[in-house]
């Protein structure tokens, strides 16, 4: 989730097509910002190469595409992903358009392998959480992160959705945290448990009376925690808890615990034998996902790391779990 929404316009001889393609993307429920400022880059190079005609050539965006010194894999990934998609939505219009390769590096849905944290890994690092102490830099951040790593494993929201909580947001009577314009652009409702609603009391009775539209977790600026800023934390929080860190990239990364909390909640289901086909869409809507399918990897996930319930999940879900290809 981004601070600002992309505004920005297009220019080359393609520009409207972009335009065309932004907005589809948007009516399909993405947010669609960082890709957007991507392509918005892609349009200036293409005006200073000159472009005259709507079309795509090869050596035109190869040479967009190439990797830049010092570019890490991640915003090259990130380049090359928002170009092919442009480019095949210029084919289903019947333009020409050279679709670059997919980077073999971005995953697919096949290689979903979040690190699932244990429950003495999660407690380990709440409690890293709790021994932080404030910096000049940071001068809240022994009050704020504590709450911001509970409710990721609390509630299992995405880092964004926490760090741009409004005071108005939190229902503290009812209990309700409102989440809005998530990943599919759809507000949702959350409501945590009772001893993590207790503490967001004692939160937010230290910070005082403050405006309905002020971030609920300021950052010393006052707006929102950029996600950076939290990694470091998270980061540092790993190191506290002997946790290993297999790199950046590798994990474990903060969206985990969100991962986590999912995971945890299943294997939780499972050894009460909850009815699954229940509790799955329950999951699904809790955590935000647009169908049932992301939230279904999580069964998976817990069948390879707890193997001693692989028989019962099997034997009494098995027409839950979608089977992986080629297994």
């Amino acid at each position: 989730m981004t601070s600002r929404s992309f505004k920005g316009r297009f220019r080359s001889a393609v520009g409207s097509l972009m335009e065309q393609f932004v907005q589809e993307r948007r009516a399909c429920g993405y947010r669609y910002d960082e890709p957007a400022r991507l392509l918005a880059r892609f349009d200036r190079f293409l005006c200073d190469e000159g472009l005259s005609q709507c079309k795509l050539p090869r050596s035109i965006s190869c040479k967009w595409l190439s990797k830049q010194p010092h570019e890490c894999r991640g915003t090259h990934d990130h380049r090359i992903c928002a170009v092919r998609q442009f480019a095949l939505f210029m084919c289903r219009q019947g333009y020409s358009a050279d679709v670059p390769a997919r980077s073999p590096t971005v995953r697919n849905a096949d290689g979903f392998s979040p690190r699932i944290l244990t429950h003495a890994e999660i407690n380990r690092l709440l409690h890293a959480a709790d021994q932080l102490v404030p910096t000049a830099r940071s001068p809240m951040r022994h009050l704020i992160m504590p709450e911001v790593f509970r409710l990721l494993y609390g509630c299992g929201l995405r880092l964004g959705e926490v760090l741009h909580l409004r005071v108005a947001d939190v229902d503290l009577d009812r209990g309700i945290l409102t989440v809005r314009e998530a990943k599919f652009g759809k507000d949702r409702l959350v409501p945590p448990a009772l001893p993590l609603v207790q503490r967001l009391r004692r939160y937010a009775g230290i910070m005082g009376d403050r405006s309905p539209e002020a971030y609920f977790f300021p950052s010393p600026s006052d707006g929102p925690y950029s996600l950076e800023a939290v990694y470091w934390v998270f980061r540092d929080l790993l190191l506290r808890s002997g946790i290993t860190h297999g790199g950046r990239g590798k994990g474990p990364r903060v969206h985990d615990v969100r991962h986590t909390f999912a995971a945890h909640a299943l294997l939780r289901w499972c050894r009460e034998g909850a009815d699954l086909d229940a509790k799955l869409p329950v999951l699904a809507t809790y955590m935000g996902h647009r169908s049932l399918v992301g939230t279904q990897r999580y069964l998976h996930l817990i069948a390879e790391l707890f193997p001693e319930i692989t028989a019962r999940t099997s034997a009494v879900f098995g027409d839950v779990i979608p089977r992986r290809s080629g297994s």
